[in-house]
């Protein structure tokens, strides 16, 4: 399909750029690095105006509308991608932000019927002041969504970059300036989150509307969104579920660690997994946008598997050195970062870094499932995932330890996630011997670099020194891989990042 020009009156299609996968993501990159920098650079500040309770309760609200806006198109969203029609999509796009209205109306009710109870179970009274917004997360969250997939669609990922910089910028400069001026300090981290969506969302639904409005006019018919309903009726009735008890999986670390602790424990996990996700959030997530556009692609034209193949082993690339490095010294560096008081916050870094490692691999690869309209497979594994989870969390706060659940939490997870991993290789046709040979190659790259670690570990040398150790390690890592690894380089190159002298292949 061409390119058009709405400005210039023709309807017939909605703009959209024509590039390379690898373009693509590395746009989706250069956005997310710059907001996860400005995050970085905030949280040591945010760690010494705010406690652990504070982060705690933040986490809690947080948790609550995930869960809630992980189903506030009840999953119509994805649909909007799989049409080869623009028309038909936008319709999916209409009946989308339909629904999100539908579901915002039907939280206002049980919240407020229920705050007394949600708070006493949580076991955090600050709670209580802000319940009221959950409704309000869920309508912008729920708008975004909607609004990101038919960006996806139409491939203008530009526009995602500048709404995830405008979120980051507004969300941590509103919580620092609440925590400055002594705002009710729980509020400042809630109200920072909530201006972030807010922002965001509208940056991307006016570039959206500036570009798009002419077709979005012309093809928008209310009439047409019950076909829609009818088609793609998979997503409701299975994929709903599914991705509810995976969202309730996500979230119950949160809320059985404050059941059965506190919430400065939460505020601890929450700060801890933060960390862990920073692989993820700086490529993971903005490859899984493209790649979910360009599976669809693949998929019907026969070519899956090489593409997944490109992308297992750039993810492996990107994320085993510095999930390994920080298994090892992760109290290190959260003392030296964030203060002696979130050193547990460290530990329970390195507790989970493995199985972050694996749900790094396959987050992005799980959209191969909806690609090839398997949601019943998705259901099955995220009711075992959240049967893992919840027992796991439970036999460790019976046991009256956070640290042993975290443990038990962690070893479950690597086990589901490998083997959902693993079905994702098989569906696309990618050999296990290629995955094999990917993963043992890098953990022999990083045994000597681990081993000088263990031993500085052992010998309980200065923090600041070792964690100074473990981030020159990383930086030559990542040069070395840039240097050396053709994808890698290839990949890099196609977006201009390889002209510094230092990334020069010889």
């Amino acid at each position: 399909m061409k390119s058009s020009n709405l400005n210039h009156g023709d309807v017939s299609s909605p703009v959209k750029k024509k590039t390379s996968f690898a373009a693509d993501v590395l746009t989706l990159v250069g956005g997310t690095t710059f907001a996860q920098i400005v995050t970085i650079l905030a949280s040591p500040i945010l760690t010494r105006l705010y406690t652990p309770e504070e982060f705690g309760t933040w986490a809690l609200l947080i948790s609550i509308t995930t869960i809630i806006g992980i189903i506030a198109c009840m999953r119509y969203e994805f649909s909007i991608m799989l049409p080869e029609s623009d028309k038909e999509a936008i319709n999916l796009l209409g009946l989308s932000l339909s629904i999100v209205c539908l579901m915002t109306a039907l939280t206002i009710l049980p919240i407020y019927f229920f705050k007394d109870e949600i708070v006493l179970v949580l076991n955090s009274p600050q709670l209580e002041n802000y319940l009221w917004m959950i409704p309000i997360f869920i309508f912008v969250n729920g708008t975004f969504q909607a609004l990101n997939y038919w960006n996806s669609r139409t491939k203008h990922f530009k526009r995602l970059s500048f709404a995830q910089v405008s979120r980051s910028l507004s969300t941590t400069g509103t919580q620092i300036v609440s925590g400055l001026i002594r705002y009710p300090l729980t509020g400042g981290l809630i109200i920072g989150s909530l201006v972030g969506y807010i922002v965001s969302t509208l940056t991307l639904g006016g570039q959206i509307w500036r570009d798009d409005k002419n077709f979005i006019k012309a093809n928008l018919h209310p009439q047409k969104f019950v076909q829609g309903l009818k088609r793609y009726k998979k997503f409701p009735l299975i994929d709903t579920w599914s991705a509810l008890l995976n969202s309730i999986s996500w979230q119950l670390p949160a809320f059985l660690l404050a059941f059965y602790f506190s919430p400065a424990v939460v505020g601890f996990y929450s700060i801890g997994f933060r960390i862990l996700q920073l692989p993820m959030n700086f490529i993971g997530s903005s490859l899984s946008q493209v790649f979910f556009q360009r599976a669809s692609v693949a998929n019907s034209q026969g070519n899956l598997d090489s593409l997944v193949e490109t992308v297992f082993k750039i993810l492996v690339i990107i994320g085993l050195f510095p999930i390994l490095t920080l298994t090892f010294i992760g109290k290190d560096v959260f003392s030296v970062i964030f203060g002696s008081s979130w050193a547990e916050a460290g530990v329970y870094a390195q507790i989970l870094s493995i199985w972050a490692f694996v749900w790094f691999i396959s987050s992005p690869l799980s959209s191969i499932y909806v690609v090839m309209e398997k949601q019943q497979f998705g259901l099955k594994f995220n009711i075992f995932n959240f049967i893992t989870r919840l027992l796991s969390l439970v036999i460790g706060g019976i046991m009256g330890s956070a640290r042993v659940a975290l443990i038990l939490f962690a070893l479950s997870g690597t086990l589901v996630y490998g083997y959902l991993c693993f079905k994702m290789l098989t569906y696309s046709g990618v050999k296990i011997s290629f995955v094999k040979n990917i993963i043992v190659s890098k953990l022999l790259f990083f045994a000597p670099f681990g081993a000088v670690l263990f031993v500085l570990e052992m010998v309980g040398i200065n923090e600041y020194l070792i964690v100074g150790i473990g981030g020159l390690f990383i930086s030559w890592y990542y040069i070395y891989v840039i240097r050396t690894d053709e994808d890698i380089y290839e990949f890099l190159k196609r977006f201009g990042l390889t002209k510094n002298i230092f990334f020069n292949k010889r």
